[in-house]
């Protein structure tokens, strides 16, 4: 039998172990698949999303909105909403009918439409029986409100470190109620809205109703307000033929103005 060359074992022993590693290292990958997609291919898709559902929604919504005006068959109705985060958190009827059988109606009626508003957070509410008149006009209002409520922008954040007060507090809308004048017909009171200290919003949450006053003061309210509003104070001019309902309306802006500190 032929005998190997111990030398020549040797160098085919580190040929064979060398051509072993050439492909070992050939074979093995780039990188490991598992370990990239743990350190940045999941990763990234969360941190969108989250970005998404930050940036989602509607914007956050705070304050009060008062709804038009709606005139009925036995007088006004108005609807006014607080809104917190965009979800109505109180709903209230600032005019309705009143006087004789109409005021025995809304005290029963507003208060279940006020329920079924604040339940549903939308118009889209039954009638209650035996006040169609009062429930038609508040349906169309609360509508008008929520209509505002939707195009009202983002309320500006508090600049940091101020916790809430100071110039950003002040400059915060709020409303402001007058109190109750009495007058020869019933009894007149003001509510108004105050930002950045002017008047932005003024409303006769009671106006003396009934008969020929309802007439009277469905067309006297809407003009006290827009004065109240245009002028900023309560020296504004008497509606003629309203003069009782002014006056008192005057008295009743002065003293919420007085509230406001203006």
């Amino acid at each position: 039998m032929r005998k190997t060359h111990p030398i020549r074992r040797v160098v085919l022993a580190g040929a064979a172990t060398v051509s072993g590693i050439v492909l070992l290292l050939s074979l093995k990958p780039a990188s490991d698949p598992a370990s990239a997609s743990a350190a940045g291919g999941a990763a990234p898709q969360q941190t969108a999303a989250a970005q998404e559902s930050a940036q989602g929604g509607s914007a956050a919504q705070a304050g009060t909105v008062t709804g038009d005006a709606v005139q009925t068959q036995y007088g006004p109705v108005q609807v006014r909403l607080t809104v917190s985060a965009g979800k109505v958190t109180k709903v209230e009827a600032v005019q309705a009918p009143s006087g004789g059988r109409s005021t025995e109606v809304t005290n029963t009626a507003v208060p279940r439409l006020n329920q079924a508003a604040l339940a549903t957070q939308s118009a889209e509410i039954d009638a209650v029986s035996g006040a169609t008149y009062t429930s038609s006009g508040y349906k169309q209002s609360l509508q008008s409100a929520l209509d505002k409520v939707e195009k009202a922008p983002e309320a500006p954040e508090a600049p940091e470190g101020s916790g809430g007060g100071g110039e950003a507090a002040e400059a915060a809308a709020r409303t402001v109620t007058g109190e109750t004048v009495k007058t020869q017909y019933g009894p007149v009171q003001v509510r108004i809205t105050v930002d950045g200290g002017k008047i932005t919003a003024a409303e006769a949450v009671q106006a003396p109703s009934g008969g020929q006053s309802t007439q009277i003061n469905g067309n006297a309210v809407p003009k006290l307000n827009a004065a109240a509003v245009a002028a900023g104070s309560a020296d504004i001019d008497a509606v003629s033929g309203a003069t009782y309902t002014s006056n008192g309306y005057k008295q009743s802006l002065q003293s919420a103005l007085d509230q406001a500190g203006g």
